[in-house]
């Protein structure tokens, strides 16, 4: 209504100019009828949206435009004859109607050029709204592919787990049944307290840590005094949200291509500490330099990797650092106590 009011305005000080009307004719003909006119110029949308102009034929959409805004103009002009008409009876302007009548071809152009710009205003509203509504959909399908992957990858840790803990357990089965059972107890315990916490998408890294304690309890029946862990973890940290099983691959990588390896066995050092808005954690252990090569399918840390460049993209990092004696991991997260929707 205010772009109309506008509209109006000019009309008025187009037949001012003209010399067809006095400022008080103009005003009291055009305004009315370019509010009428307003409200007339709305049914352009529905002929937009029935001949859109990615399907109707270039010919068809001129002339249905053509024929429209004929008809609405005449319409107009019927309006605005009504109250011109109106207006000299009461005496009020009794040269009006006369004047009006001698105007009627400039009016038709102008009805018909309004009707016109109605059109191609709604045809630029459509697109713009297709537009947006694409790139939603395209933000969605992006979002379903990423929540996606992500279920695709924390579905590959529980079994990877399993198979190496079975593993073990076989292992200890021929040379220690009681040591094979208890780790079959104690890795039951760590599957109930996962059963929950693996759901979650995100959870406390006091919780993440618990986790990786109670994975390192359980290779602790296989490997006795040779493994040792130690956490380190600044205050302030616990409470910061970490995805859910980040460090168990990390973990399990330390234990399986490290430890594993050593006649003494070595220390598993866990670390976490804030620096500004990042949280940087760390998975460290000694390493035997002439170890074998190891034959796995790399789903451990690929997997850690390829969930935090789908969860952060560039706002985190993942790191290898090994020499001849020390592995170490290090992951750099956003620190956020709460994770927005």
């Amino acid at each position: 209504m205010t772009a109309w009011l506008v509209i109006a305005g000019l009309l008025c000080l187009l037949f001012v100019v003209m010399n067809v009307f006095t400022w008080t004719e103009a005003a009291t003909l055009i305004l009315p009828m370019s509010f009428v006119y307003a409200f007339m110029c709305l049914a352009s949308l529905y002929l937009c949206r029935s001949f859109p102009l990615q399907e109707t034929p270039f010919l068809s959409v001129v002339g249905v435009v053509t024929v429209s805004s004929f008809l609405s103009a005449a319409l107009w002009l019927a309006i605005g004859k009504g109250i011109a008409t109106t207006l000299t009876r009461a005496d009020s302007f009794p040269d009006l109607n006369a004047k009006y009548d001698s105007n009627i071809p400039l009016l038709l152009g102008i009805g018909m050029l309004l009707f016109v710009l109605g059109i191609v205003i709604h045809y630029l509203l459509l697109a713009f709204d297709s537009a947006r509504s694409a790139e939603r959909r395209a933000l969605e399908l992006q979002v379903l592919a990423r929540e996606a992957e992500l279920k695709a990858l924390r579905s590959q840790i529980q079994p990877h787990f399993l198979f190496n803990s079975l593993n073990s357990i076989s292992a200890l089965t021929a040379t220690d049944a009681s040591a094979a059972r208890a780790m079959l107890l104690r890795l039951a315990e760590f599957f109930r307290k996962t059963l929950k916490l693996g759901q979650q998408q995100f959870i406390p890294l006091s919780e993440e840590f618990q986790l990786a304690e109670n994975f390192l309890s359980i290779e602790q029946v296989r490997f006795g005094s040779r493994l040792k862990f130690e956490k380190h973890v600044e205050d302030g940290c616990t409470e910061i949200l970490v995805p859910s099983l980040i460090l168990q691959p990390v973990v399990e990588n330390a234990v399986n291509h490290g430890i594993a390896h050593l006649v003494v066995g070595g220390t598993v050092r866990l670390s976490a500490k804030r620096t500004g808005s990042v949280l940087v954690l760390s998975v460290s252990n000694p390493c035997d330099p002439e170890r074998p090569n190891s034959k796995s399918t790399g789903v451990g840390l690929a997997n850690v990797k390829r969930r935090l460049d789908a969860l952060y993209g560039s706002d985190a990092r993942f790191t290898v650092a090994s020499n001849s004696h020390d592995f170490r991991v290090e992951l750099l997260l956003p620190a956020k106590n709460s994770i927005a929707p």
